[in-house]
């Protein structure tokens, strides 16, 4: 298998570990990298071993996502033969647009593996929310450096695998010394060395650990590195309460590196979050722990992932909580041992052969790709080949299921209105019964009362702390269900809905009676007993124009059902990701089942089963709610039809209001008036004025505006 990889970052010899693991399991790699990167605030120079397969490429631009490599080098090599094109960089970087547009004016079908490590749900500015989706439908493969990045790039649209495969480590490099230091058992410490080793930068919590050492006169901290906050720390650090406790040491050789790692008793590693920036792996938690040197982490971004129960987890921003588990490492007896060989394991998991088998484990899932891939010439890739790759490993999948299936697991979002969550709760029957399936609140409206309720109903009750919305509540919920290793179907409840626990058995058998099927959901009735319509037809420009000209009977298709009552296939959730929680209020799940439509599954109503939904009950501001749906649907044809498909849809939209306003009296020409006034503005805009009236949540946490239940379907 012959595969071309693109890196910047590949101009340190360090990084390079990877291709030569790669290259171990008999795969020819060829690598363009930078001939020159700002690492870690010092310049690079690109200089390849004797007989390494790796070329210098100029760059322009200096930052990581808004530079372009020379495009006349990158066309040669991608005049080539390639079975993979792995581009090391993320998704909506300029440097992937332009390898992406190369390969598509060569009109080259080759697969393409893409990388991400943003483990934030940003909402990037035009041209690159753009070039992110394109991107995303282009790659036959993923692979991320944490478990959230993964998450996001299958929420904004990647159809094929997403790999978590970590930054690997040199165990011959970084490894325990041949006699172990003190082990601090019977006595507390005299001294407490430790050890801080990055860039010097506010985000990295070099300051907190400056005043958790202030905190134990033991401390003796080393700090490697260089970066913009280091003249401020240099002044704390001479404070009488730190004065000749605290060394700079710059950057260090490899060596260097090495036998301070083996030499201090604790590596800290505080990173703060920040709005624009999480802790996004981690290499030193990894070197030290592989070096035999316990690690204390801020419990942030990738550090849980990453260091798990083999080092010790603190609250960011915490200097008295960093200073005691520091002080823990050398006065607990046994603590530092257990660590030790906790993170001696938990290291190996990231030795470069690991990394590059998973590495030739991706490629050899995303290389089949390159016979199917519709749409190699134009960037879609989207096709009737990756379709039917997909039903292909789904039948396989469905070949070797043995066993009975376990009960779908229930979410329930709930925001305030204890009643209807009650009667929904208890329509699913009595908690003592085993066959009850599992059943979890998610209380975006903190309220204690929902608690009381979910708890006497026996439901596992959870508050984010915060209003998440409607898709970042079900990602708290499928977050969860990644971490347990399960892969069960998952029921979306709306607490003011109602289905018997004979119709989710029902549901799930219709789900799995045939392949390819994501989601299923049952007929509905309103309070009154009056049917509900529960599949809709994909939003489009197309439809909009249709519904503006009176003509929208003949779009009615059911390609995906309302959310009130849906059920998940566990096996597409794993494939198609979590919800775009870009998405506050509605459209959430019109675009999971779209992306899952992208992806070869389809979605089916089960006419056999019917469920009550009380429909907008949980809601009080029919305008607020009116506003968060038109949102969505401005957020959801961006994101899937462009900015041209969206000021297609909303001259439609303005066309059509215009017209009842017109034409109509009443309230419902007022209606139409305020609609008009809300598409002349923009959607998108009058929902951010609403979030912007919200008081702030509490820190970290994006805000939101009040939750309001779903209710049926604007006409």
């Amino acid at each position: 298998m012959r595969i071309l990889r693109i890196s910047h970052s590949a101009v340190v010899d360090e990084w390079r570990h990877r291709e030569r693991a790669i290259r171990s399991h008999g795969l020819r790699v060829h690598l363009l990298s930078a001939r020159r990167w700002d690492e870690g605030g010092r310049v690079v120079a690109l200089e390849p071993r004797p007989g390494e397969d790796v070329r210098g490429v100029r760059t322009f631009g200096r930052h990581p996502n808004l530079f372009v490599y020379d495009p006349v080098a990158l066309w040669r090599a991608l005049g080539a033969q390639w079975d993979v094109v792995d581009i090391h960089e993320e998704p909506y970087s300029l440097a992937t647009a332009e390898v992406l547009a190369l390969l598509a004016l060569r009109r080259r079908r080759t697969p393409v593996v893409l990388y991400s490590a943003q483990n934030i749900v940003k909402r990037f500015p035009p041209p690159f929310a753009w070039l992110e989706r394109r991107a995303l439908r282009r790659a036959a493969a993923l692979s991320a450096c944490n478990t959230q990045a993964a998450r996001i790039a299958r929420s904004r649209g990647l159809a094929g695998p997403a790999r978590v495969i970590g930054l690997g480590v040199d165990l011959t490099r970084f490894s325990p010394p041949d006699t172990r230091r003190r082990d601090h058992t019977t006595q507390p410490a005299a001294v407490l060395r430790v050890g801080y080793i990055g860039r010097l930068a506010p985000h990295k919590g070099v300051d907190v650990l400056l005043e958790a050492a202030a905190l134990d006169p033991r401390m003796r901290v080393e700090i490697a590195g260089a970066g913009p906050s280091q003249p401020a720390l240099r002044t704390r650090a001479a404070q009488p309460d730190l004065a000749g406790r605290v060394r700079f040491l710059g950057h260090l050789t490899p060596g260097a590196l090495a036998e301070l790692y083996r030499e201090v008793d604790v590596l800290a590693a505080p990173s703060l979050p920040t709005a624009g920036w999480l802790e996004q792996f981690c290499r030193v938690a990894v070197e030290a722990m592989a070096s035999g040197c316990v690690v204390v982490a801020s419990h942030t971004g990738a550090l849980p992932d990453v260091v798990g129960d083999a080092g010790l987890l603190v609250p960011p921003a915490d200097p008295a909580a960093l200073a005691q588990a520091i002080a823990r490492v050398v006065d607990e007896p046994g603590l530092a041992p257990k660590l030790r060989e906790r993170g001696l394991d938990r290291a190996r998991e990231y030795s470069w052969e690991r990394i590059g088998a998973q590495y030739v484990e991706l490629y050899a899932e995303a290389a089949p790709a390159r016979d199917g891939v519709a749409g190699a010439g134009d960037g879609d890739g989207d096709g009737d080949g990756k379709v039917a790759r997909t039903h292909g490993r789904r039948a396989e999948r469905a070949a070797t299921r043995t066993g009975d299936r376990p009960s779908p697991e229930v979410v329930v979002i709930a925001y305030g209105a204890p009643a209807l969550l009650e009667r929904c709760l208890a329509t699913l029957g009595d908690p003592q019964d085993g066959a009850r399936p599992p059943v979890l609140v998610v209380d975006n409206s903190s309220d204690r009362r929902v608690r009381a309720v979910a708890t006497a109903a026996g439901a596992e009750y959870l508050d984010p702390g915060a209003n998440l919305g409607f898709a970042g509540a079900v990602n708290l919920a499928l977050g969860r269900r990644a971490d347990a290793g399960s892969r069960s179907d998952l029921l979306l409840l709306n607490p003011d809905a109602a289905v018997e626990p004979e119709g989710i058995r029902e549901l799930q058998r219709a789900l799995h009676a045939e392949p390819g099927l994501a989601a299923v959901a049952p007929t509905q009735h309103d309070g009154d007993g009056e049917p509900a319509q529960v599949a809709w037809p994909f939003p489009s420009p197309v439809r909009a124009w249709l519904q503006a000209l009176g003509l929208g009977r003949l779009s009615q298709r059911e390609d995906f059902m309302i959310g009130s009552v849906l059920l998940l296939n566990g096996e597409a959730l794993d494939e198609v990701g979590t919800f775009d929680d870009d998405f506050f209020l509605y459209s959430e799940e019109t675009d999971w089942q779209y992306r899952a439509r992208q992806a070869g599954w389809r979605a089916a109503l089960v006419p056999s089963v019917v469920a009550t939904h009380v429909g907008g009950a949980t809601s009080t501001d029919p305008v607020r709610r009116e506003t968060h749906f038109h949102a969505s649907q401005e957020r959801y044809l961006r994101k899937h039809h462009g900015r041209r498909g969206w000021a297609s849809a909303r001259a439609a939209m303005l066309l059509g209001v215009a017209a009842r306003a017109a034409l109509l009296r009443g309230p419902r020409g007022r209606d139409a008036r305020r609609r008009g006034v809300l598409y002349l503005r923009g959607p998108l805009h009058v929902e951010a004025a609403l979030f912007d009236a919200t008081p702030p949540g509490p820190p970290g946490r994006r805000r939101h505006g009040r939750h309001l239940d779903r209710a049926d379907l604007p006409s």
